[in-house]
């Protein structure tokens, strides 16, 4: 904005379905995203005038956590369709401890809500699992609850809080740098910005601030 005079910058939340809709109603030059656009939101953009085009910024994976407590250490694939639809609600059902499971999710917003139900592979999340509108807020779950599960963005794992192997089926992975970018972790993923065409301007620059982070000065 300095650079920039008279511009402004204005960052709202709200997860990735909010963005891409407010895209699609030109409300905002660029949304960003943790899913890709659907085939129906590309069509109703092209209806509405917008040429979404898509620009990777960086890969992710979505990473199941649970309390240091708890004694689990890795699930498969199945397991984790049985927790999350409802069909296993008790850890000893998993290989722990005779206690109930406390399923918490990101909110239907989210596009981590849908890649996760979709990646994993089960129909509809359990009716009664606690959602939060932020990772922030699952983590935070998590760290209080010994009997909690939940899922997160990579860059949100620290210290207080557990993380999963998981087998889907080749083999238990743990989410690592090096398995995200090689994909080798099953729930590896691209976070992504669209924009109404290619960017120009002072929208080219934002983006470079995502996609080029080293012409900010940004470094990891």
């Amino acid at each position: 904005m300095n650079v920039n005079s008279g511009k402004s910058i204005s960052v709202t939340g709200g997860g990735s379905g909010v963005g891409i809709a407010a895209l699609i109603d030109k409300q905002v030059n660029i949304a960003t995203a943790s899913r890709e656009m659907t085939t129906d939101e590309i069509k109703t953009a092209n209806t509405n005038g917008i040429n979404p085009v898509e620009h990777v910024i960086v890969y992710d994976g979505i990473t199941v956590i649970v309390n240091p407590k708890n004694p689990i250490s890795k699930l498969t694939f199945n397991q984790l369709c049985g927790i999350y639809d409802g069909s296993i609600s008790n850890w000893k059902q998993v290989g722990g401890e005779d206690k109930p499971i406390a399923v918490i999710s990101r909110d239907s917003s989210s596009g981590t809500y849908a890649d996760f139900k979709k990646d994993v592979g089960f129909n509809e999340y359990k009716p009664d699992a606690l959602t939060q509108a932020t990772m922030g807020g699952i983590v935070s779950e998590v760290t209080q609850n010994p009997n909690a599960i939940g899922y997160i963005g990579f860059a949100y794992v620290n210290k207080d809080i557990k993380v999963l192997s998981l087998d889907n089926g080749k083999g238990s992975v743990l989410p690592t740098q090096k398995t995200i970018l090689s994909g080798e972790y099953p729930l590896s993923r691209t976070l992504q910005i669209y924009t109404n065409g290619e960017p120009s301007g002072p929208h080219k620059r934002i983006q470079r601030l995502y996609v080029e982070p080293e012409r900010a000065g940004y470094c990891e």
